[in-house]
């Protein structure tokens, strides 16, 4: 009788409706996407990720890592994970073996910072005298000890603490363009005074790039992840070169429409043929303006990636909603991905401040086939069952987001106690 029960209520809600995805049978429709967490120390994934990510996993559901460096030279942010050396693929198995003993599909998000990072990168020192006393004792030891306080934290005011180079040996990092942010810029993370002025990667060096995301690709699958998803969006190196106000190139990776999508289409094909097109995913946003990552033709570049992918039969695309120019507030706007939708054959995955209603809505509309859910999920471990039980959510902290404690605003958010 509860099982009948269970399954009425599921035909009701949209979101909770099976949907296979190729060879991925998923029971519902929510998924968790890529949010930077920043607990990767020495940017190797830690244990504490086991139980973060096997927190939010559910049978049948989809769960996709935070981004993930495909090299030295991708790394923006402290403590982001990597996956282009053999200590990293090792620290990503028990994570990974966690996620799956509870049922769920795991993508690993594979990333380049491009231009939006720095020669030294700048953490909150959000740690009380014990944390800083249960730090010492990790991997992380050398990034908090140390090390001259220099400025406060536009986020929180708290001070700051100097930590190390984002880039190896101290080098400019790369972009499609030479162009440094401006002044204004800042997002989440960081502010603009600490990001370097980029190097414009040559044309015979891009290859190179493409590589380094083919391998990472091969590590993930290595490590035991399900599949990949190429992280193309907010204002990213592969977004750099994609977006007509950034990239400035005159070789064959710049100018028409065509010449900025090559690069990322390089990349797509490199993976998928590494590891097959059922296993790689995309994520992009042509509406937003991250990093001074904007398009003067936003939808004419998202239709137009959205069919090249057809190519690639790539399993499926992640594409952030027209509303959301930055990563963090939503804008009135009149545009939709309706048109990507229809251009895209495979699944389509939408993001961007949904709520349980527009969610449900979507997918009952064919807008969609899934929902991903960022800071939902972050503070909603148990955000499947609550939106089949329409109960309350938690409430998100958003100074806990970026922190390096492996506890607080990670694995602390508390599940609902018992069903009604």
């Amino acid at each position: 009788m509860e099982n009948g029960t269970s399954s009425a209520t599921n035909q009701t809600i949209p979101l909770l409706t099976p949907f296979s995805m190729r060879n991925f049978n998923l029971s519902h429709r929510i998924v968790m996407p890529g949010m930077a967490r920043m607990r990767s120390y020495g940017n190797v994934p830690q244990p504490h990720a086991a139980m973060y990510y096997s927190q939010r996993a559910t049978p049948g559901g989809l769960l996709i890592t935070e981004a993930t460096g495909v090299s030295e030279t991708a790394m923006a942010y402290h403590d982001m994970p990597g996956i282009w050396k053999k200590e990293q693929i090792e620290a990503w198995k028990p994570i990974i073996d966690a996620v799956h003993s509870n049922g769920a599909v795991f993508f690993c998000q594979l990333w380049h910072a491009g231009r939006v990072s720095h020669r030294a990168t700048d953490i909150c020192t959000r740690f009380s005298a014990k944390m800083m006393m249960q730090e010492r004792k990790t991997n992380s030891v050398r990034y908090l000890l140390g090390f001259e306080i220099v400025k406060s934290c536009y986020v929180c005011a708290k001070q700051l603490i100097f930590v190390l180079d984002s880039q190896p040996n101290g080098e400019a990092p790369i972009s499609s363009t030479d162009k440094p942010l401006a002044e204004t810029s800042s997002n989440e993370f960081t502010t603009s005074d600490e990001f370097t002025p980029p190097r414009r990667l040559r044309t015979d060096e891009i290859p190179n790039i493409v590589n380094d995301f083919r391998l990472a690709a091969r590590n993930a699958i290595e490590a035991g992840f399900d599949g990949v998803e190429i992280h193309g969006a907010h204002g990213y190196l592969i977004d750099q070169f994609m977006k007509d106000t950034v990239n400035d190139r005159t070789d064959f990776y710049g100018g028409s429409l065509e010449n900025r999508c090559r690069f990322a289409l390089e990349v797509v094909e490199a993976v998928t043929n590494e590891i097959g097109s059922d296993r790689v995913g995309v994520r992009l946003s042509p509406f937003a303006n991250y990093m001074q990552s904007g398009d003067t033709e936003p939808q004419k570049l998202g239709v137009y990636m959205a069919k090249s992918l057809n190519r690639f039969r790539t399993l499926y695309c992640h594409m952030v909603e027209p509303r959301m120019k930055t990563a963090t507030e939503a804008f009135e706007c009149t545009e939709s991905l309706t048109p990507m939708r229809k251009a895209f054959e495979g699944a389509f995955i939408v993001a961007g401040g949904y709520t349980r209603e527009d969610g449900n809505k979507a997918v009952a509309e064919g807008r969609t086939d899934l929902v991903a859910y960022g800071r939902l999920f972050l503070a909603n471990p148990d955000l499947p069952r609550r939106f089949k039980l329409d109960a309350p959510l938690n409430k998100y902290d958003r100074t806990s987001f970026y922190t390096s404690d492996p506890v607080v605003g990670y694995t602390d958010y508390p599940f609902l106690e018992t069903e009604p």
